[in-house]
């Protein structure tokens, strides 16, 4: 297979640019259900159950994902590729893992870093250096968009993974499983909550979403369900933390669409039980308190996982140059 490295750094995309032609849906644009846990007339802040104890066992599951070189793939077979016969591509690494919070303390579980080169070109063969190996993982087509959903549909793949062999300790049920970011992918995993930690849009409407402003710490909205092009129950959180701009400390968690009400008021009165303890302090963390301590650390173990970037993206400039 002949290819070539993108002479830009990773971290600041390709030195070109494709037009994507993504269909997905503006997220502002889901279908919202207020009436999930109460008509949406008689929506107002739920305040925390003095009455409930958190699982004995709650688990953090965190992915990280990093482009280390765009290539071009060149040859006859490359007809996806709109620019003199060359298919693009990334070559990228991943990696998933779980930090098991119980009472014997916090502890690292399962974790799997995994690489791929990401193509759709047919002409495309499994990349494999002196120190480290990128086999050919297929994408829908190549501009920009499609090649990040095709990463990150695998590193949801290694996140399930890691939370079945996690699982394993927690057998009698008394678990909580906390994703990093949105359920999607995970939604059929058992117990478990998607926590999104930055908003980029609303989804209720505005009658409703000025209740978010007005949550106290530990505060909640009563849940909803919400869709797209996939379904799920959601709410907001206000986690403790220092009062600032008035989305401050929010969160929105999500659970699955399957869930009926009475199991989502649960998960969602679970929440506010379990969360606010591991909130973060902004002297510790600029992305207090939303980046939660076990999620922290977890990002920074995989991190120094995935390996030293520049080391990676030289041999990737060297396999090139010898092809």
């Amino acid at each position: 297979m002949r290819f070539s490295v993108d002479a830009w750094d990773p971290a600041y995309g390709t030195s070109v640019e494709p037009d994507g032609d993504g269909d997905d849906l503006d997220p502002s644009s889901a279908a919202v259900e207020p009436g999930i846990e109460m008509p949406a007339a008689e929506w107002r802040p739920v305040p925390p159950r003095s009455d409930l104890t958190a699982p004995a066992t709650v688990l953090f599951i965190d992915g990280v994902r990093r482009v280390d070189a765009h290539v071009w793939i060149e040859g006859d077979g490359a007809r996806h590729g709109r620019r003199g016969g060359a298919t693009a591509g990334i070559c990228a690494s991943y990696a998933a893992g779980v930090v098991t919070c119980g009472p014997g303390g916090a502890q690292v579980g399962s974790v799997e870093v995994r690489r791929g080169l990401f193509t759709p070109s047919p002409a495309a063969a499994d990349l494999r250096l002196p120190r480290a190996a990128y086999p050919v993982r297929p994408a829908e087509a190549d501009d920009d968009e499609r090649l990040s959903l095709a990463l990150q549909d695998r590193l949801g793949e290694a996140e399930v993974a890691c939370a079945l062999a996690a699982r394993g300790i927690a057998a009698d049920g008394d678990d909580l499983l906390v994703v990093d970011g949105p359920l999607r992918g995970r939604a059929h995993l058992p117990r478990a909550l998607g926590m999104i930690k930055s908003h980029r849009s609303t989804y209720l409407p505005p009658e409703l979403n000025g209740l978010i402003v007005v949550l106290a710490a530990g505060e909640r909205t009563p849940a909803f369900r919400m869709g797209t092009s996939w379904r799920r129950h959601s709410w907001y959180l206000r986690l403790p933390g220092r009062p600032g701009a008035p989305w401050a400390g929010v969160v929105r968690l999500e659970c699955s669409a399957e869930l009926a009400g009475p199991a989502v008021v649960a998960l969602a009165d679970l929440s506010q039980v379990v969360l606010p303890r591991y909130a973060s302090v902004e002297y510790k963390d600029q992305r207090a308190p939303q980046n939660l301590y076990p999620i922290a650390g977890l990002e920074r173990l995989l991190r120094r996982r995935l390996g030293d970037p520049s080391l990676l993206n030289r041999a990737l400039r060297r396999a090139a140059y010898a092809g």
